[in-house]
């Protein structure tokens, strides 16, 4: 069983994943003990993927001390502590069951799993190993925006009364070449979902978390835009340039998801997830109104969130935007 280090003792990371997200989370843990008191010191310890040539380059890279092709050594070693989850959505519940059934404590990217009853099991395992001192974290990082953090932080202390409506959306372009390459992304079996589950899961998240109420409802629909896609191509990014006059491989995932919900005590909220919208970059945006006031925040003016206080004098009264980078911001 691994224990949980202190602060005089190393942290010891196990990355499984080199693409996308796996370069995202070896930067964070490489660098976050230079903003942040953390309670223990983050080593990048061993990183897997599927292919020698390239974990062997992303090791070099990412600033791993060891590679390897076989995630369950990993979850073998004595020395590494934390199990992070990189891949995609088809291999998230055997890699995190094992890891927790091992001891270690696991970050799993979103979303969680690809079917209900595999992210209901990882759920189960996870309550079970906290009681053994094991934690758990799905990668909702949004949550860590000084924004967004401020923005809940006003929705508890009152400052928008009851609240009445949400809305949010998720906004990208990546897709919107009918051309880009076919990627893992687009494929159900292997990411479970499209812009639903890989950007929409982020402000499903973050409403719930902002208001402090679940969402009990929901009617919505799906569409995939672009049907097919060219099998090669040179990704760059997310996106990149497939070959259009080459073979095309079938989507099997959305491209738009809209869908309305009602949360808990009635309150309606309207969703937006999409990787078609062109100009928008990573706009992630979530408002929420009330009886004295509303809370606005878009991603792509991450450091400021607009507010609207309504019970200010008439003359007075507009959306004010607060740059949430002082010592007094969460």
């Amino acid at each position: 069983m691994t224990s949980t280090p202190t602060r005089s003792t190393p942290l010891n990371v196990g990355l499984i994943g080199y693409g996308f997200m796996g370069a995202a989370h070896s930067h964070a843990w490489r660098t976050a003990h230079r903003f942040f008191d953390l309670p223990a010191s983050p080593v990048l310890h061993t990183i897997a993927g599927r292919t020698e040539s390239a974990v062997a380059d992303a090791a070099e890279q990412y600033g791993f001390a060891r590679h390897t092709t076989r995630w369950q050594d990993l979850i073998e070693d004595p020395e590494i502590h934390v199990i992070d989850i990189c891949t995609p959505g088809d291999t998230h519940h055997e890699i995190a069951l094992a890891a927790l059934a091992a001891g270690k404590h696991v970050l799993c990217e979103k979303p969680l799993a690809n079917s209900v009853a595999e992210s209901e099991e990882m759920a189960r395992a996870a309550a079970d190993a906290a009681t053994r001192g094991i934690r758990s974290i799905c990668g909702f990082s949004y949550r860590r925006t000084p924004a967004l953090a401020y923005a809940r932080q006003l929705v508890e202390e009152g400052f928008v009364g009851e609240i009445r409506q949400v809305r949010a959306q998720y906004l990208q372009d990546w897709l919107s070449d009918a051309d880009a390459p076919m990627t893992w992304r687009l494929d159900k079996d292997k990411a479970g979902s499209g812009a639903l589950g890989d950007i929409g899961a982020h402000v499903i998240d973050l409403t719930q978390w902002i208001t402090g109420t679940q969402i009990e409802q929901v009617s919505g629909t799906l569409a995939t835009v672009v049907p097919t896609r060219p099998a090669a191509g040179t990704a760059q990014g997310l996106g990149g340039k497939g070959d259009a006059s080459g073979e095309r491989g079938q989507v099997t995932v959305d491209d738009v998801a809209l869908f309305s919900a009602s949360f808990a005590g009635g309150v309606l909220g309207a969703f937006e997830a999409t990787r078609m919208a062109q100009g928008r970059k990573n706009a992630m945006r979530v408002e929420i109104n009330g009886s004295d006031g509303s809370v606005a925040f878009d991603f792509e003016r991450m450091n400021e969130l607009e507010i609207y206080d309504a019970t200010a004098p008439a003359g007075r009264q507009g959306f004010t935007r607060v740059l949430t980078t002082e010592p007094e911001h969460p």
